[in-house]
C-alpha cells in the first residue's frame, strides 16, 4: 500500500520521497502535470481535478502542497496565490479522500509555527492559541480544512514547520552563495 505525497517536487517533499523510497515504500506522487513516470498520478487543485484511484487503498498521505512563503514580496495578489494553494488545494483533497471507498489511516498536513504569530520570547507548544496576523489566519484556515478529513475517519496530523536550513534550498540555500 501507497504513501501519498502531494508537493512532491518541494525542498521537503522530495527529500521525503527519497527516504520512503530507501526505505523500500511505495510512493505515489500527486503531479500537477500529466504523469510521466510510474509511481506519479494527476491532481490539478485550481481545476478541482484528482486522481481518485491513486488514493483509493492508501496508507497514508502527506500533503506539503503549497507556493512558497518565501519567494516573493507579498503583494495581495500573492497572498490570494498563498491561500488559494494552501487552503482550496487542501479542500480538494480532503474532498478526495472523503469519496474513496477505502480512505487512507493517516493524514499528515503541512503548516506552519507562523499559526502561534510572534511569539517574542514566551517558549510555546502545540497547545499554544492560535496568534494574530496574515500567516496565523492562513495557517488556521489551512488546518481547519484538513480537519474535515477527520471527520471522515481520517487520522490527522499537522506539522508545523519552520525556516527550512538546506543546501538543497529554502532559506540557508538562499544565503550561502553571499559567504562563498
Amino acid at each position: 500500500m501507497a504513501i501519498i505525497v502531494t508537493g512532491a517536487s518541494g525542498l521537503l517533499g522530495s527529500a521525503l520521497v527519497e527516504a520512503l523510497r530507501a526505505e523500500g515504500r511505495e510512493v505515489v506522487r500527486l503531479v500537477r502535470r500529466e504523469p510521466r513516470e510510474a509511481g506519479e498520478a494527476y491532481w490539478q487543485p485550481r481545476e478541482q481535478v484528482i486522481d481518485l484511484a491513486a488514493l483509493e487503498g492508501a496508507d497514508g498521505v502527506v500533503h506539503l502542497a503549497g507556493a512558497s512563503i518565501g519567494d516573493r514580496r507579498w503583494s495581495e495578489a500573492y497572498k490570494r496565490e498563498l491561500v488559494a494553494s494552501r487552503v482550496e488545494g487542501t479542500r480538494v483533497l480532503v474532498d478526495a479522500l472523503r469519496q474513496v471507498e477505502t480512505r487512507p489511516r493517516v493524514l499528515l498536513s503541512a503548516s506552519g509555527v507562523d499559526f502561534y504569530g510572534d511569539t517574542g520570547d514566551r517558549v510555546i507548544d502545540e497547545s499554544a492559541a492560535r496568534g494574530e496576523g496574515f500567516l496565523a489566519g492562513l495557517c488556521a484556515a489551512w488546518e481547519g480544512e484538513a480537519e474535515r478529513a477527520a471527520e471522515a475517519g481520517v487520522r490527522t496530523a499537522f506539522t508545523r514547520t519552520g525556516l527550512v536550513l538546506s543546501r538543497r534550498g529554502g532559506a540557508l540555500g538562499r544565503m550561502l552563495p553571499i559567504f562563498r
